[in-house]
C-alpha cells in the first residue's frame, strides 16, 4: 500500500528561503523538493523557485550535504 505524499502549504516557499540563506541542500530539502515534483501540483511560482534553487546548484552557489536537517 502506497501512503499519497501531501506537501504543507507554504512548504516550498519556507525551504527556498532556508536554503538560500544558508546556501546547503539537506537529505529533507532534497525529500521535500522530490515529493514537490511527484505531487504534480505546483503553482507556477513553487516551479519557479525550484528551477532557481536547481540553477543554483548546477552554478556551484550551493551545496549538497549529507546531514539529515539543519537542526541538530
Amino acid at each position: 500500500m502506497q501512503v499519497p505524499v501531501r506537501l504543507l502549504p507554504g512548504a516550498i516557499a519556507d525551504l527556498f528561503a532556508q536554503v538560500s540563506m544558508c546556501g546547503k541542500i539537506t537529505l529533507a530539502d532534497r525529500y521535500g523538493l522530490m515529493a514537490a515534483l511527484l505531487e504534480d501540483s505546483l503553482t507556477e511560482e513553487e516551479r519557479n523557485s525550484i528551477d532557481r534553487l536547481l540553477h543554483s546548484l548546477c552554478r556551484g552557489r550551493m551545496q549538497i550535504v549529507n546531514e539529515i536537517s539543519r537542526i541538530s
